[in-house]
């Protein structure tokens, strides 16, 4: 088991964290393995990525709640702002599954700027926004190459 560095996540935050990975690379090699069940597997990545995308959101209801030195405008946009993700996945999932996907990966690469933007406001642990990026490239690669095996 790693020591505790400031600049990696805990052991448990890393495992559920990267964990929380395998249904999105997973259900992208179904699409290409099993091409013949693409559709469900696809309806299942964009499902779980509207579930991801609804809990990230929600990271910055709780920031807003718990840090007490956030200025009321910043306070205010963390709560507008973790709403969206679940909002805009919802929408995402009654698209056509093309355009749905775009629109997923759109919305993770807006959660990761949200992300770096509340970072500045607020003394997160220093591994947060490097592991949040990778995680965010892994799910955004992964609904993209399943929209490629559709294809």
């Amino acid at each position: 088991m790693r020591t505790p560095s400031p600049d990696h996540p805990p052991s448990v935050v890393a495992m559920l964290g990267y964990g929380g990975l395998i249904p999105f690379v997973g259900l992208a090699v179904l699409m290409w393995m099993a091409p013949i069940h693409a559709s469900l597997w696809q309806h299942a990545q964009l499902t779980y990525a509207a579930v991801i995308l609804s809990f990230v959101g929600a990271l910055h209801w709780g920031f807003a709640m718990l840090a007490p030195d956030l200025t009321a405008r910043t306070r205010t946009a963390a709560y507008v702002w973790s709403v969206f993700p679940a909002l805009l996945a919802w929408i995402a999932l009654l698209l056509p599954a093309f355009i749905g996907s775009l629109a997923l990966i759109v919305v993770f690469l807006a959660h990761y700027l949200q992300d770096r933007s509340i970072a500045r406001a607020l003394p997160l642990p220093a591994w947060y926004l490097p592991m949040r990026v990778r995680l965010t490239v892994v799910a955004a690669l992964s609904i993209a190459m399943g929209e490629f095996a559709i294809r």
